[in-house]
């Protein structure tokens, strides 16, 4: 049985009419502690809400002879030993306050570049500024009063829907699938981003919440980059990464005439951390440059808002009234302005050049906008406001020109060096405060709920779970609506005034409605009872009935108790097991690693013993090297040394066998008629009758010659065959008996050729033979094959015979790979050689045949 709710028709009371009241823009100062001993500060702090500020040496006013002190006045001046905490609560917790009582509220920081805005705005996590202890009063304050996430959507329109429980889970589950599919592409976390980790987070709590409604906060996070709006907290995608650009935003103005940026995110938080986290990720993606002023200077104005929704429960208490109307939307937007600067100071150029154009443009604006309305005000004109001259005062313009709370923070730099940029700061903040901005007062819609239904539905709940913890069945019909009120709070009761009567009236009226209701509570007072009197007879027959089931089931309960008892017995045992055969497979495991273990070692050991069997096979291969080269070396010393005495065995040789030739040369007789015809030619006789000739040439004589005639036959010297017909003469080889094969790929090139091995007949010389080759073959110095090959031209003589003129020696000499191999396989070489020479090669190429040339004569 679910429980019975009974509700009572409310009442809505009509709505009140805006009141407005003005107040001035609030601004304040703050000055940052000097950075060096050294520099010298041009400001000095006169009272709490006063300060002088005195023109340096070097500003343009002291240059131009009209240097003198100003005193500037404000609401509150803070020196540099203030806290974060006690700025925060002069300047931000009033607007927090405003917030939650339904009322916007505009917050500017501005100043020069390095003055510390950002730091006042932000703060550090151990110490936060303005913003961060803004949400954690706003949380703490609402704490046990939010609704469950995506109770209110946004519409896009810069308004919100009120979604049911049903709508809101279905929200919930979407997101949460989202979630677990795919993730979002995060950006990167910057090395300035703080750790959320450490941060010290404020306590303070407004009691200012009406604890009948349900409350949700909503954050954007906006910049204004040259003229341009962006969303920090749009989702980045892969097309962004790759342009490294992002979307700009448009504002457009609601049903209300407020400004809003049209396609902002808005993010709903359910804790400070969820709304650090959110500021942060926007952080990163704004626009920051170093500069020669500052570091990390801003180059963009950021606005991070804060939207606070509540809404009022129903009669039960329990859900939010769906009611669109009971809506009420407040809020606070947190303005972190870009520092103004001079390019002459920040040598700004490119890109930066035209960053800080467009925000000295921009705050130009705002102050040409801020002026334009003190002198509407002042002189009751009604002169247009350029609001959209820019981005920044177009997008607050229903805070300047309309409803809302607006205070300025202004950051000075007390160094002499910003003196000229402080001054124009100055001069805008104190013209600041002459600008009224109405403040309205919020209408709540009064729908005749009672006051107190949250907690009453709090007490119910907490009833029925304490009836559950006994044991009672909770399926109770109990009213939840144990809070009775007779009516709203009294009337102005002030009948002295010209009200007077209607005053009465009106009273009277209050009354006789309050009778009524009085009279409607009674009696249903009295139904209560008659219920609560059915009720507790329904609830003693239940328990009767109940006390008997108890008793079944507690027979039942009795058995299973033993049933339960003989398992934990077999599980003791069961567990017992396992413990065993547990420390049997550890120790088994604990073996298995020792002799892997040993297996490792051992492996590691054979690798290092071949690692070393390896190392020293190298050693003995370079030591067998070494001595194989030092054999090589002394095995070549040696073959020289063999070869030089054998060279030398053989010249010694060659000059007997000279000596021999020469003695036997000049032991020959030769004939007067001989002499006097062939002077030139000398020739030795031989004992069988031939002769040698010791110059390139010699003689072949036919038998029938006059033998007293022993000189060289008549010849002439000059003889030549024509070149035409070289082509068809012979040759006559004259080569040993068992040549030598050669088995060369070069061989003597004679065409047309006789081979013979003895000199038997002249006709072998005189019949067709134009050339003549002599062939002979030796072992050289080195004990190689020597191939020597004399050539000559065949010439007839007088007497009918022939004649050989040599006039070429070919040298073929081979040699053994396994010998000296820098010189090639087969040499070749060709030289014109002196008749003596000749001769001598000619008379040892004879004897090596067994032969001796000899005249042939015809017979």
């Amino acid at each position: 049985m679910k429980p019975v709710r009974t509700r009572a028709v409310p009442k809505k009371t009509p709505a009140k009419p805006k009141s407005f009241s003005k107040d001035p823009v609030q601004v304040f100062c703050r000055l940052r502690p000097m950075q060096n001993e050294s520099d010298e500060s041009c400001m000095k702090i006169i009272s709490e809400q006063s300060i002088q500020v005195t023109p340096p040496d070097t500003s343009a006013n002291y240059r131009a002879g009209t240097a003198k002190d100003v005193i500037y006045s404000f609401n509150r001046v803070f020196d540099e030993s203030i806290s974060q905490k006690e700025v925060f609560e002069t300047v931000g917790l009033p607007l927090v306050k405003s917030l939650l009582e339904g009322r916007n509220g505009l917050l500017f920081a501005y100043g020069v570049t390095g003055s510390g805005k950002t730091h006042t705005m932000n703060g550090e996590p151990q110490d936060g500024g303005i913003m961060p202890r803004s949400l954690d009063v706003i949380f703490n304050s609402i704490a046990h009063f939010q609704a469950k996430k995506y109770t209110f959507k946004a519409d896009r329109m810069n308004g919100f829907e009120i979604q049911s429980d049903i709508d809101a889970l279905q929200e919930r589950q979407h997101e949460l699938m989202r979630n677990l599919e795919s993730r979002p592409i995060k950006t990167p976390r910057k090395n300035s981003d703080p750790d959320l980790h450490f941060r010290q987070p404020d306590t303070t709590t407004l009691d200012v919440v009406c604890e009948d409604n349900t409350f949700a906060v909503f954050v954007t996070y906006v910049e204004i980059y040259n003229n341009s709006v962006f969303d920090l907290l749009e989702e980045v995608t892969e097309d962004m990464l790759r342009t490294k650009s992002m979307q700009m935003k448009i504002l457009r103005e609601d049903a209300l005439k407020n400004m809003y940026v049209h396609g902002v995110t808005e993010i709903e938080v359910k804790s400070p951390e969820e709304a650090f986290e959110a500021f942060y990720r926007g952080q990163r993606k704004k626009r920051m440059a170093h500069t020669t002023l500052n570091a990390e200077s801003s180059r963009s104005h950021s606005v991070f808002s804060i939207r606070l929704v509540q809404a009022p429960l129903d009669h039960h208490g329990e859900n939010v009234l769906q009611e669109k109307g009971g809506m009420l939307i407040s809020q606070l937007s947190l303005v972190d302005l870009a520092g103004c600067e001079r390019t002459n100071r920040t040598k700004n150029s490119g890109q930066r050049l035209r960053e800080a154009g467009n925000i000295n443009n921009s705050l130009m604006t705002l102050r040409s906008c801020l002026e334009m309305l003190r002198e509407n005000q002042l002189t009751g004109s009604n002169k247009m406001v350029p609001y959209r001259d820019s981005k920044l005062t177009h997008l607050f313009k229903s805070y300047l020109d309309g409803e809302g709370e607006v205070r300025m923070i202004i950051c000075a730099n007390p160094r002499a060096e910003d003196y000229d940029e402080t001054m124009q700061v100055m001069k805008f903040a104190e013209m600041s405060q002459e600008v009224q901005i109405a403040r309205p007062t919020p209408v709540r819609v009064d729908f005749g709920f009672t006051p107190g239904r949250r907690k009453a539905n709090q007490v119910f709940r907490s009833a029925v779970r304490q009836l559950q913890e006994d044991g009672i069945n909770s399926n109770i019909p109990v009213d939840v609506d144990v809070v009775y009120s007779l009516a709203t709070d009294l009337p102005s009761l002030d009948i002295l005034g010209p009200d007077g009567a209607k005053v009465i009236s009106e009273l009277k009226e209050f009354l006789q409605e309050r009778m009524k209701h009085r009279t409607m509570l009674q009696k249903n007072l009295i139904s209560k009872q008659e219920q609560f009197r059915a009720l507790l007879a329904e609830v003693e027959r239940e328990n009767v009935l109940s006390k008997q089931e108890v008793l079944s089931i507690q027979a039942q309960l009795d058995q299973e108790r033993s049933r339960m008892r003989a398992v934990q017995t077999k599980l003791g045992t069961m567990e017992r097991q396992y413990s065993t055969l547990q420390r049997r497979y550890d120790e088994q495991e604990q073996q298995n690693q020792i002799l892997r273990q040993e297996k490792a070692d051992l492996e590691l050991a054979l690798s290092q013993s071949a690692i070393d069997k390896q190392k020293v096979k190298h050693r003995y291969n370079a030591k067998v090297a070494v001595e194989k080269e030092k054999i090589s070396y002394e095995y070549e010393k040696k073959l020289e040394r063999d070869r030089e005495a054998l060279r030398h065995q053989v010249r010694e040789k060659d000059e007997k066998i000279r000596r021999v030739q020469r003695a036997l040369k000049e032991d020959v007789h030769v004939p007067s008629t001989a002499s006097s015809t062939n002077s030139a030619a000398n020739v030795t006789s031989k004992s069988d009758g031939s002769t040698t000739q010791s110059s390139n040439t010699f003689l072949l004589r036919t038998p029938g010659a006059d033998s007293r005639r022993m000189g060289m036959a008549l010849r002439n010297p000059r003889h030549r065959r024509s070149r035409s017909a070289e082509g068809t003469g012979k040759w006559l080889d004259h080569c040993p008996a068992t040549p030598v094969p050669l088995n060369t790929v070069f061989q003597p090139n004679m065409r047309k050729r006789k081979s013979v091995t003895k000199l038997t007949d002249v006709k072998d010389i005189t019949k067709g033979t134009e050339r003549y080759c002599l062939t002979t073959q030796e072992q050289d110095t080195d004990g190689e094959l020597e191939t020597r090959l004399y050539k000559g031209d065949v010439v007839p003589t007088c007497s009918g015979g022939a004649q050989v003129i040599f006039s070429d020696v070919e040298l073929l000499k081979q040699s053994s790979p396994t010998g000296n191999a820098s010189g090639p396989v087969t040499r070749k070489r060709s030289a014109q050689m002196s008749g003596t020479d000749v001769a001598e090669r000619c008379s040892t190429a004879v004897e090596g045949h067994g032969k001796r040339p000899h005249l042939l004569t015809k017979p």
